[in-house]
């Protein structure tokens, strides 16, 4: 697993504002998902109550980590703690999240859900256009009220169909009866 060894003296321990989420890196890109998050776990929960850890294995995120901390004392004392701190062979490289994470923002009430881009919806691309032709308009009644909700079939229809069915088992019946 991890061991002690620990970086040079004097490296830099606290880079930005200090905040709740410590953003990891230099971690080992090997590892599964699964296991990394539970070794940082390990790891970091002897210095607070750890909230979250996002570890993602995209491209762009290999090798990073964010851990949440209840508290920033807690976060501040394992960043100092953890600098540099050989963690699979890999020294770690720690500094707080440059934003708050979500896992905070639900917790004080100021999450707000990402908003999708529609301004790609509206404007084609012109590859799209020359194979496919243009995007046909969504059809929508004039008067969504008055447009048919299904067909409706009279009474008469139904006591027809019925009486077909009576006069199939009575047909079956009498072929069995032969």
């Amino acid at each position: 697993m991890a061991t002690s060894a620990r970086g040079p003296p004097g490296t830099v321990a606290s880079e930005g504002i200090p905040n709740r989420t410590l953003y990891v890196r230099n971690l080992p890109d090997k590892l599964q998902k699964d296991d990394l998050k539970r070794s940082l776990y390990m790891l970091f929960a002897t210095y607070g109550v750890i909230l979250d850890i996002v570890a993602l294995k995209t491209m762009k995120m290999r090798g990073q980590a964010h851990v949440v901390f209840r508290d920033v004392d807690s976060s501040t004392q394992a960043m100092r703690a953890l600098q540099g701190f050989t963690f699979f062979g890999k020294d770690m490289k720690i500094a707080y999240a440059k934003t708050k994470s979500d896992t905070v923002a639900k917790l004080d009430g100021t999450y707000k859900m990402p908003e999708p881009e529609r301004a790609e919806d509206d404007q084609q691309a012109p590859a799209q256009t020359s194979s496919f032709g243009a995007v046909p308009e969504k059809a929508v009644p004039v008067n969504a009220q008055d447009a048919a909700k299904g067909q409706k079939r009279a009474r008469e229809d139904e006591e027809e169909e019925e009486n077909s069915d009576a006069e199939m088992e009575m047909d079956v019946s009498d072929e069995d009866s032969d």
